[in-house]
């Protein structure tokens, strides 16, 4: 059988991806009534991204790259991590994370596993979405002051794991950057061109959502 697990340890090559279009896309089914109103409702609760990645690949050696994570991929079949570089820090991409950038949780005594999350703001309105993919130091603080000991950050989940709960009242606060898990979302269309550029005329990926 086909292993369709996700390949934790694959990135879509980040010299490529750099420059990308796409970003989140959030369906919304719109009934237009007589009187010119509109219904608008949406049955997801978060949205999923989308991307098209062929502006990165201008060399043969590029080109080869692509083909060769979308035969490991098995086409459509196995996910992988994906750099937005529009949003891949808990804070804006033009700031170094911090640990107190977003909220982790509240301590209670008991509780020793919390979830990574990042929040957008505007105009007094918030949206959380939940990080699954961390990568690199994830810096973690208790009521403002960064700790560097005591707690395991899961790069798999996104998940935070204490060695002993923190107490009650505690204000749990994390940075540092993510990765968003992809997959190819076609086959793949391969152009070779005269001299040493390869060209994929386009190279879609959709968020999975773990």
């Amino acid at each position: 059988m086909a292993d369709t697990s996700f390949m934790d340890d694959v990135i879509f090559p980040v010299h490529i991806s750099h420059g990308s279009a796409g970003g989140p896309d959030w369906p919304a089914e719109i009934v237009t009534l007589g009187s010119g109103a509109e219904q608008r409702n949406t049955s997801w609760s978060a949205p999923l991204r989308t991307y098209d990645a062929k502006y990165g690949v201008r060399k043969l050696d590029e080109l080869y790259e692509i083909l060769s994570l979308y035969h490991v991929a098995m086409g459509r079949l196995r996910g992988f991590r994906l750099m937005d570089w529009s949003d891949y820090r808990s804070c804006s991409p033009q700031q170094m994370p911090r640990a107190i950038d977003q909220a982790l949780g509240g301590g209670d005594g008991t509780t020793t596993s919390f979830a990574l999350s990042k929040r957008y703001r505007f105009a007094g309105h918030h949206f959380d979405r939940r990080i699954t993919k961390p990568y690199g130091s994830i810096l973690i603080a208790i009521d403002g002051t960064q700790i560097f000991s005591g707690f395991v950050v899961d790069l798999a989940s996104g998940v935070v794991t204490f060695g002993s709960a923190p107490p009650a009242g505690a204000v749990l606060t994390w940075g540092g950057q993510f990765h968003v898990p992809v997959r190819f979302d076609s086959r793949l269309d391969q152009t070779q061109i005269r001299g040493p550029i390869g060209d994929i005329p386009s190279i879609p990926l959709k968020e999975l959502r773990l």
